[in-house]
């Protein structure tokens, strides 16, 4: 087995912001919860700012882009409103991602050949200032090569079907959504596209998708910071490095 190569991991520190926001004030601090991140060996930090400001707030961003010292993938819808905060603030990385008013969290991925125009005005201005570009995408072949075709650097594919599957115990599904994802993973890298996966990751769900081996950074959030309630966020990021560096170690983490 050849040389494993690393996995990155980004941490998703918006439900921090959550719980913060559901009593008011100051605490706990996002902002805090990225430093202990990137202590505990995250290798980026990702938040959304979302247009109703439910979680993450303009100041988190702010913050997050001047305080921490690892690269800040900045989720966010395709307007004109993000596209200008993102300008103001210069993270490595937006990731363009569907958002809808009414739902609790992100429920697929962007139609990207359906809305090719809206994205296109939205990605040029923040390339021509050398911020890297995402797409949140199912993993469809249709998608994959929209975002190749749009000039997309990166794909993040959608891996939320894959982990509902799994709660589910519907081990045929489960099997058909990794099948799915180890396609697009390879038919996105094949486009020339850098692929990263995530929502709705876990301890029990992440090997499958560490071990594709076109996959390079996998962003995790939401049971990170469930996790961190029990065993502190530095014992829940160690825990699934290990989760991953045990799938990725599985297929020698050659492409």
């Amino acid at each position: 087995m050849g040389k494993v190569e690393k996995l990155r991991l980004g941490v998703n520190i918006d439900h921090v912001a959550t719980l913060r926001n559901a009593r008011g004030g100051s605490l706990p601090d996002p902002v805090r919860a990225a430093e202990i991140a990137a202590q505990s060996g995250a290798d980026g930090i990702t938040a959304h700012l979302r247009e109703d400001r439910r979680h993450i707030c303009d100041a988190d961003i702010e913050r997050l882009a001047r305080e921490i010292d690892l690269p800040l993938n900045m989720e966010m819808a395709a307007t004109k409103e993000m596209r200008d905060i993102a300008l103001e603030h210069q993270p490595n990385a937006c990731c363009l991602v569907p958002e809808n008013r009414e739902e609790v969290t992100t429920e697929g991925g962007l139609n990207v050949a359906g809305e090719a125009g809206v994205l296109a005005e939205i990605m040029s201005s923040l390339k021509a200032q050398g911020i890297r570009i995402s797409l949140f995408i199912d993993p469809d072949p249709e998608q994959i090569g929209a975002s190749a075709t749009l000039g997309a650097d990166i794909v993040e594919l959608h891996t939320g079907t894959y982990c509902h599957a799994h709660a589910q115990r519907d081990k045929r599904q489960t099997q058909n959504e990794i099948e799915r994802l180890q396609s697009a993973s390879l038919l996105a890298a094949q486009a020339g596209l850098e692929v990263h996966a995530g929502h709705g990751l876990c301890f029990q769900t992440v090997g499958a998708i560490a071990a594709i081996p076109q996959i390079v950074e996998l962003n995790i959030g939401h049971f990170l910071i469930g996790a961190s309630i029990f065993s502190g966020l530095p014992e829940a990021i160690a825990e699934m490095r290990r989760c991953m560096l045990t799938g990725r170690s599985s297929t020698g983490g050659r492409s």
